[in-house]
Parts: C-alpha cells; structure tokens; sequence
C-alpha cells in the first residue's frame, strides 16, 4: 500500500510540475493512439457496413477474418509490420523504423478488426425490412446506406471506443516496431514496462495512472456522446 500510495504521490507532482518529458509522452501517446484509431474508423465503418449489407463471393471468408483479427495478440501486428518495415523487407527503403509513423502503422492494423467487426454487428442487428422501407420512400443505395449508419449510430459510437481502447492500452507492437526511444517513441505504455525493468514502481504506477485518466477522459467524452443520441 506504500507503494501505491508514493505512485499517486509521484502522478500528482508529474501532474502539478508540467514535467516536460511526461507532456512529450502523452501528446506522443495521444497523436499516434488517436491517428490509428482515426484511419480504422475511416477504413473500418465503411468496410463493416459492406460486410453487413452486401452479399458477394468470399464475403463469410472476409468476416471471418475480421473476427480472427479481434483476436491476434498485438506482437503478431508488430512482427508483421517489423518485417515489413526492416531494412531487408519489401518497405525497408521507407526508413519507417523506430519512427510514430511505425507505430501508428502497427496500431492502425490492431484497431481495424476492432472497429470492422462492431460496426459489422450495429449495421447487422437492424431490423431487416428497415431497409425494404427505405428504399420504398425512394432512397437511393447511398441515401440507404447513410441512413443506416445513422440508426446504427450508438453501435458505431461503441466501435470507436473498441478501436481506441484497443491501441492506446497496447505495449508489444509499440516496442517491436517503436524502439521506446527518449523523445522520439516513446509512449505511456511502454515508459511504464521500462520503470518496472528498471525497478521505479513509483514512476510506473505514476505512469500507469496518467495513462487510466486519459483513456477515461477520452471514453468519458465518447460514452457521453453516445448517451446523447441514445432514445429517451
């Protein structure tokens, strides 16, 4: 309980003195969770609502892909985009390595399923004949579509907060591929695996609760928007 208590101690003197390596940290860990997290909704949702509403050759393949993919450990993301990324692979001449870039690249790949595979069950719990009716008023398949993603919206809201939570709580592939290098990748996540080496569980529990207030302000402000569209 000591140890706990001299973590909380330290969180607020982090918090109180504006520690400039601790505001390097999070705005690192808020710009690369919060890109990946932004181009899986981008490709994602539309990728579910296709996978949701339309029906062609392979389409149960893809969604069991999607589904497998919610299950892959992150390191399996960073492995894959290690080797991409080295000097020796297909991309190496990138020079991606040990760069946000990388990580965000890497994390990108762990959102996707996430958000795919809850904007893939929104859009498909909707009634059925919701669609026969729509097209009945003489919307067009974009109009169709939009309006679907509309009444989905709340189960959209919940893929948003799957896929951050999903990247901005991840440790391994942010190391593979990221290095934990001072002033250039290093995160919150793996600042607090590197103080626990180290033996600092005072930093590390610090750390540890600067990264649950952000993830708890960035969900709180997500659930409330959620909460507002819901039907009184």
């Amino acid at each position: 309980m000591n140890l706990i208590g001299q973590g909380i101690l330290a969180a607020l003197r982090m918090l109180a003195s504006g520690d400039a390596e601790l505001v390097r940290v999070t705005l690192l860990t808020i710009r690369v969770a919060g890109t990946a997290t932004l181009l899986s909704i981008l490709v994602g949702i539309p990728l579910g609502c296709l996978l949701a509403l339309a029906r062609f050759p392979g389409r149960e393949f893809m969604i069991s892909l999607v589904n497998a993919g919610m299950g892959t450990p992150p390191v399996v993301a960073g492995l894959v985009v290690s080797l991409l990324l080295w000097r020796s692979g297909p991309f190496g001449y990138l020079k991606l390595m040990y760069t946000p870039t990388a990580m965000i690249i890497a994390q990108f790949i762990i959102a996707l399923p996430l958000v795919t595979g809850f904007s893939l069950a929104g859009i498909g719990q909707l009634n059925p004949k919701l669609h026969d009716q729509i097209l009945a008023l003489g919307a067009s398949r974009w109009q169709l579509y939009w309006l679907l993603i509309r009444e989905a919206r709340l189960s959209l809201l919940a893929a948003v907060i799957g896929g951050f939570g999903g990247v901005i709580s991840e440790v391994g592939a942010s190391t593979m591929v990221g290095g934990n290098i001072l002033g250039r990748t290093r995160v919150l996540t793996t600042a607090t695996v590197m103080e626990v080496s180290k033996g600092n569980f005072d930093i590390a529990i610090a750390l540890s609760i600067i990264l649950m207030l952000l993830i708890w302000f960035v969900t709180y402000a997500l659930t409330r928007l959620q909460q507002r569209g819901r039907p009184q």
